[in-house]
């Protein structure tokens, strides 16, 4: 009986030390170290929201403006930033400080030129919103682009004119004379800016013209 005893007392002491150790492992597996500073810990939030709080796309500003005050093209903003000024933008890149200034603690962008789509139909930029009292940044720096949008500016113009042509006399009605080609340095994809439409100003009625070809 006493032998029992011990063999009994024996497995229930080897069960709660297995026990014991199982516990530590899952302790310290899942444990944070109590020591994390809090710049280690401000460093985690930051990342994490450096992810979800800094995306751009692209801005669109027209051609040829004429006007006497700065052109407002868009608004760089973090949701890091409480508008109290801790926050200090800064532009870089294409035109950045010449074509193009920002309001450090608005994030307002301006362009200061007159832009010309037909010189340069974008800008590349990149943005960085910086802790203004330490400098440090609180948004990783992120690219995105200006686009110049057109106006109907310039008129068709024919490559190879004038034209000279001839045709045989008693032709049939139908006959063809000619084929000219116009361009249009206006933007295709904007509008019908750079649409080309044919027309005869002189000639009527002897002849015609495709007004899309």
């Amino acid at each position: 009986m006493s032998n029992a005893k011990n063999l009994f007392g024996l497995g229930v002491s080897l069960y709660f030390w297995g026990l014991m150790d199982l516990t530590t492992t899952v302790l310290s597996g899942s444990a944070r170290p109590l020591t994390e500073g809090p710049e280690d810990n401000l460093s985690d939030k930051l990342h994490q929201r450096m992810k979800r709080s800094w995306v751009w796309n692209q801005f669109f500003v027209l051609e040829e403006y004429t006007g006497t005050d700065p052109l407002y093209v868009g608004k760089l903003h973090s949701d890091m930033d409480r508008g109290d000024g801790s926050i200090k933008y800064i532009l870089s890149g294409e035109g950045a400080g010449i074509v193009f200034t920002i309001d450090d603690t608005t994030g307002d962008i301006h362009a200061i030129q007159r832009l010309d789509r037909e010189e340069r139909s974008q800008y590349t930029l990149r943005a960085q919103a910086l802790d203004r009292r330490t400098g440090r940044p609180m948004e990783p720096e992120s690219e995105f682009i200006i686009k110049i949008q057109d106006i109907n500016d310039n008129e068709p113009k024919f490559l190879d004119g004038p034209y000279v042509a001839s045709v045989p006399e008693m032709s049939p009605v139908g006959t063809s004379v000619i084929q000219v080609t116009a361009t249009d340095a206006d933007d295709p994809t904007y509008g019908n800016s750079a649409r080309v439409v044919y027309s005869i100003l002189q000639g009527q009625p002897y002849f015609s013209v495709d007004s899309r070809t």
